[in-house]
C-alpha cells in the first residue's frame, strides 16, 4: 500500500529525507520513529502529496504521488501534528466542509458517526476555537477518517490526549488494522509504537533500521537468560561449557548467558548448573524495550 524507492527531499541543499526505501503492506501498522528533525513529517507530507520529492519515487495505494496526486489524496487520511482546523467554524461544520471536499456520500450521517465515535457529538455546535487541545486532536482524527481511506498517515495521534482518550485512539487504530487498513504511525511514544506496530522503521534522515520490535531486539541484543544463584562462583563460568551458550558473565549472584533459544535450551542449562553444584533460585529472560533499541540504534547511527 506504501512503497518508496530512493525517496529524497532537500530544502535549499539540506537533505531532510535521504534515499528512503520502505514498503508497507495492506493491513500493516508501521511505526516511523526518529528524533526531531529526522524527516518523519517530511516523509508524511510527501506521501500525502503535500510536498513533492526532489528524488526517488513513492506510490500509495498503487498510485504515484507525483503523477497521480488526486488519486492518492482520495485514498489517504492524514493527521498532521498541527490539526489545521477552522477555529471559527463549528465542530460539525468543519467536518461537513471536509466531507464535501472529499465527495463523501451521505455526509451528514458520516459526520454524525465520527463525531459520536470520538465523543464530540454534544460539542457539534461549538466553535473549534473553544475546544481543548485534546478535543481538537480527536476532531482532526475524525476528519482523517471521514472518507474511509485505505491508508492512514498519523503524525503523533495521541500527543495531546489524556490517558483515557489516548487508550481509545490506540484501540481504534487496532480496529482499523483489523479492517485491513494500512497505517503509518509517526510517534515519539515508544511504548505506543511497541504496542501497535507490526514493524518499526527508524529514520534519521536516512533509514537506520527496520523490523518488528522483537526482531530488532534480537538483532541488537541477542537473547540473554538471567540465572540468580544462592551460591555464585566464578568457577561455574569455566565449567559450564554448553554448545548453545555463546557468552556468559557473572555479576554478583546473577549469571547472565547469551543463549540460542531459551525455551529449548533452559532445561539443559539448569540441569548442567545443578550438576556443577549451583543452587538456582530462579531463571528469567532479560527483557529489553523498544526504548533500548531506539537509543542503541541512534547511538550507532551517530557513530557512523
Amino acid at each position: 500500500m506504501i512503497e518508496t524507492r530512493g525517496l529524497t527531499r532537500q530544502f535549499d541543499g539540506t537533505v531532510a529525507v535521504d534515499g528512503l526505501d520502505l514498503v508497507v503492506g495492506k493491513g500493516e501498522v508501521v511505526g516511523l520513529l526518529g528524533p526531531n528533525g529526522a524527516g518523519k513529517t517530511t516523509t508524511v507530507r510527501m506521501l500525502s502529496c503535500l510536498l513533492a520529492p526532489t528524488g526517488g519515487t513513492a506510490r500509495v495505494a498503487g498510485f504515484d504521488v507525483v503523477r497521480e496526486p488526486q488519486r492518492v489524496r482520495e485514498r489517504v487520511g492524514v493527521l498532521t501534528e498541527a490539526p489545521g482546523l477552522y477555529r471559527r467554524l463549528s465542530v460539525q461544520r468543519n467536518l461537513e466542509f471536509f466531507a464535501q471536499l472529499y465527495g463523501v456520500a451521505d455526509a451528514s450521517e458520516q459526520v454524525k458517526r465520527y463525531l459520536t465515535l470520538f465523543g464530540l457529538w454534544e460539542k457539534r455546535a461549538d466553535p473549534v476555537g473553544t475546544l481543548s487541545k485534546g478535543m481538537r486532536q480527536r476532531l482532526a482524527l475524525a476528519r482523517a477518517l471521514l472518507h474511509e481511506p485505505e491508508v492512514l498517515l498519523l503524525d503523533e495521534p495521541t500527543a495531546a490526549l489524556d490517558p483515557e482518550n489516548a487508550r481509545a485512539v490506540r484501540g481504534f487504530i487496532r480496529e482499523l488494522k483489523g479492517e485491513g487498513r494500512t497505517v503509518l504511525l509517526c510517534t515519539h511514544n515508544l511504548a505506543e509504537a511497541e504496542e501497535l506496530a507490526d514493524r518499526i522503521a527508524l529514520l534519521k534522515t536516512r533509514l537506520v533500521a527496520q523490523g518488528s520490535p522483537e526482531e530488532l531486539k534480537r538483532r541488537l541484543f541477542g537473547t540473554r537468560v538471567l540465572v540468580r544463584l544462592a551460591n555464585p562462583s566464578p568457577a561455574l563460568l569455566q565449567a559450564l561449557r554448553l554448545p548453545f551458550v555463546r557468552e556468559a558473565e557473572l555479576s554478583g549472584d546473577v549469571l547472565a548467558l547469551q543463549v540460542e533459544d531459551p525455551e529449548r535450551n533452559n532445561p539443559a542449562l539448569v540441569r548442567r548448573l545443578v550438576e556443577l553444584g549451583a543452587e538456582v533460585l530462579y531463571v528469567t529472560r532479560e527483557e529489553r524495550t523498544l526504548e533500548d533499541v531506539y537509543l542503541e540504534l541512534l547511538e550507532a547511527g551517530d557513530a557512523d
